[in-house]
């Protein structure tokens, strides 16, 4: 076994443990529990649960595109033709469909993602919104919204999720995207490395960048993923930044594709 083998298999592993702590949560949902709205204006359980779904659908058919092209090139056309609307309008309307059938197609949609990632060729790169992947970079996508948007339903719920040392997957997404969210926001990216410095939530302490890096942030991981998913306002964080480009980014930090978000209010 390769190490990107093994570090396949680690994110999947993970993966699966996350979608598992929000599948028990949702699974037992009556009909109203599944229509509780979520902090994303116009969004409940069901649109939540929706979008995942339809995004590792997406992602399969992303990763079968180098044998079986027809089914991407009609997602590339769809997401062209409204870019704006498209993800939500595809969330809506599988939203639609009873709790059951939500649980049944989200199930099957997730074991075929595990399955087609763990068999897609090592050193290859599928297509995506943004630029192309590897499986162990769409492995870590495919978490980090598993991570975020079941924030949203807990949030919605009422409960307090597990926080684990998965969240590095997250973490480290959120500063690998650094450039991109200067990008996204129509910034120069900033030439030189941060020092980035997390506290895990086992109180390991991340690391990224060099230690003799000028500009730095620190403070918790579980802040800085809620950050960068922008499932929390920067004010209501611990995290510090020095140097004027570490505080901007700060400012705009996005681990997601697409346009930048509006992100959350204050507490």
């Amino acid at each position: 076994m390769t190490d990107k083998t093994q570090l396949l298999d680690g994110l999947l592993a993970d993966l699966r443990a996350e979608t598992d702590q929000l599948w028990a949560t949702v699974s037992g949902l009556d009909d109203a529990g599944w229509r509780t709205p979520t902090p994303p204006e116009g969004w409940d359980v069901a649109t939540q649960v929706a979008h995942l779904l339809w995004t590792d659908e997406v992602a399969v058919a992303a990763a079968r595109a180098r044998t079986d092209p027809t089914p991407w090139d009609d997602v590339v056309a769809a997401a062209l033709a409204d870019p704006a609307g498209y993800v939500d309008t595809a969330a809506r309307e599988i939203a639609t469909l009873s709790p059951q059938a939500l649980l049944a197609r989200w199930g099957a949609a997730r074991d075929a993602l595990g399955t087609t990632l763990r068999a897609y060729p090592v050193g290859e790169r599928m297509p995506w919104f943004g630029p192309p992947m590897s499986a162990a970079s769409m492995a870590t996508a495919r978490f980090m919204e598993t991570w975020a948007h079941g924030h949203d339903v807990y949030a919605a719920l009422g409960i307090e999720p597990a926080v684990t040392d998965r969240i590095r997957h997250v973490a480290h997404l959120g500063v690998r995207t650094r450039n991109f969210a200067f990008a996204t926001n129509g910034l120069d990216a900033p030439l030189e490395e941060f020092k980035v410095r997390l506290t895990a939530p086992s109180g390991e302490t991340w690391a990224w960048g060099p230690a003799e890096a000028p500009q730095s942030v620190r403070g918790s991981a579980y802040d800085f993923c809620q950050l960068v998913t922008q499932r929390i306002n920067r004010v209501d964080t611990d995290l510090e930044a020095t140097g004027p480009d570490a505080n901007r980014w700060l400012d705009i930090a996005q681990a997601f594709a697409g346009l930048p978000g509006a992100g959350r209010p204050p507490r």
